[in-house]
């Protein structure tokens, strides 16, 4: 065994096995402050931080291991994998939060100024969906100029 490989086996064993157990454990302890009216928003802070590190680490662990380890290519396909994936998934996602985000400023403001945080809001989810739209219809290009000019 290399010491390569053992730092792998390491992280994946951390992230996969020790972050989840502490993130269950912060929010243990955060669900015992809270029921004595104690502040209970670091150990909530830190449950939620290690579940994170864990999903980072799982989701680089996905863009990265689509080549094999010695591929030049697989920081450029672990890049290009990381946008489409922000562009396809998290801004539509986004444009919906922003969207409904508006519905509800909305209700509770009803000034038309061009900058009323209602406004905003449905501007930002416009935004979001051209981005993605825009890198859609980069990725239907890319795809249909593959087999080179006819």
């Amino acid at each position: 065994m290399s010491f390569q490989n053992g730092i792998l086996n390491l992280t994946n064993w951390s992230a996969n096995v020790i972050l989840p157990t502490l993130a269950g454990l912060f929010i243990i302890i955060a669900i015992i402050q809270f029921s004595r009216g104690v502040d209970y928003s670091r150990a909530m802070y830190g449950g939620f931080l290690c579940l994170m590190a864990s999903g980072l680490l799982r989701a680089l662990e996905t863009f990265t291991g689509q080549r094999a380890w010695n591929d030049p290519d697989q920081y450029w396909i672990a890049l290009v994998t990381l946008v489409d994936w922000l562009g396809n998934v998290i801004l539509p996602l986004y444009a919906a939060l922003q969207v409904a985000a508006g519905a509800l400023a909305l209700m509770t403001d009803v000034r038309f100024h061009y900058a009323s945080g209602w406004m905003r809001h449905f501007a930002a989810a416009g935004l979001c969906l051209l981005v993605s739209g825009f890198l859609r219809l980069g990725e239907f290009f890319v795809v249909q100029g593959k087999g080179g000019v006819t």
